[in-house]
C-alpha cells in the first residue's frame, strides 16, 4: 500500500466486484480484494488494476467459515495503517424451493450473505472511523430489491439472508455513527447469473418485461453507485439505493 486511500472489496475477482474495484482504482484508491475459489480471475483483476496505478493486495477468504472471517478481520485490523471504504459484494445465490429446503444451504446463505459482513464490519470499524476522507469511512453492502418487499418464488433462504444484510445497514448506520457511514445498493438485475434458471434467455426476457427501462443494468452501473456513496454522499447513511431500472414500480 502506498499511503493513498484504501478500500476493501469482497468477492472482487469478477463481474460486479471487479467493476467496483476498478471504479475505486480509477478514483486513486489502493485495494484489498478478497476471493474464494477464483484465484486466476483475482490475479487478472489485480494485474488490470495495477495498470491504473493502484496497489493491490489479494486475500483468499471463505466467507462461509465465520471463525476464519473473524480471525481475518482481527488480523487486518491490526495490520493495516488505514482503511477508508469496505464493500460487502461477495454473496451466494440460488433457489431454495420449500419442498427441498436444506438446512445446511439455509445456514450457508446466512453465513456468507449476512454473518460475514457483520463480523468484518465490526472488526474493521475502528480503522474506518479514523478515515480522513471528507465524508469519513464508509461501508457499502450489496443488497437486493427482492429481499426488500419484492420476493421471488423459491428463493426464501437467499432472500432472508439478504433481508438480514439490509437490516445490518440500518443498524450499523446508528451503531457506528458519526465516524462511519453505512449504506447499501439494492440491484434488481445488473448481471444475470451465468448458471441456473436465471441464465435462461427466456427467463431473462420475462424479467426484463417488468422493468420500465426495458433492460438490465451493468456492473459499471453498480460500481458508480458504490463509488458515489463511498466518496461523495457525505450526508447519507442508513440508506439503501435501489438500482433496478424501475423494477420496484412494476
Amino acid at each position: 500500500m502506498t499511503g493513498r486511500p484504501v478500500a476493501m472489496v469482497t468477492g472482487a475477482a469478477r463481474r460486479v466486484g471487479r467493476a467496483i474495484a476498478r471504479s475505486l482504482a480509477e478514483s486513486a484508491f489502493d485495494l484489498i480484494l478478497t476471493y474464494h475459489h477464483s484465484h486466476t480471475e483475482a490475479t487478472e483483476t489485480a494485474r488490470d488494476l495495477a495498470t491504473l496505478g493502484a496497489g493491490v493486495r489479494l486475500e483468499q477468504l471463505d466467507l462461509s467459515d465465520l471463525g476464519a472471517v473473524a480471525a481475518f478481520g482481527a488480523r487486518l485490523g491490526g495490520e493495516l495503517p488505514r482503511l477508508d471504504v469496505l464493500v460487502h459484494n461477495a454473496s451466494v445465490y440460488g433457489p431454495s424451493p420449500v419442498a427441498a429446503l436444506d438446512a445446511g444451504e439455509l445456514l450457508r446463505n446466512y453465513r456468507v450473505n449476512a454473518g460475514a459482513p457483520l463480523l468484518l464490519s465490526a472488526a474493521l470499524a475502528p480503522l474506518l472511523s479514523r478515515s480522513p476522507l471528507p465524508g469519513g469511512g464508509c461501508i457499502v453492502a450489496m443488497c437486493d430489491i427482492h429481499a426488500m418487499g419484492r420476493p421471488r418464488r423459491d428463493f426464501a433462504a437467499y432472500s432472508m439472508s439478504k433481508a438480514a444484510l439490509a437490516e445490518m445497514v440500518r443498524s450499523l448506520a446508528r451503531d457506528l455513527a458519526p465516524g462511519v457511514r453505512v449504506c447499501g445498493v439494492a440491484p434488481g438485475v445488473i448481471a444475470f447469473p451465468e448458471h441456473g434458471p436465471d441464465a435462461d434467455p427466456e427467463a431473462q426476457q420475462r424479467y426484463l418485461s417488468r422493468v420500465p427501462l426495458g433492460r438490465s443494468g451493468t456492473p459499471r452501473d453498480a460500481a458508480e453507485v458504490v463509488r458515489w456513496l463511498a466518496l461523495d454522499a457525505h450526508y447519507v447513511t442508513g440508506e439503501i439505493v435501489r438500482l433496478d431500472g424501475g423494477r420496484w414500480l412494476a
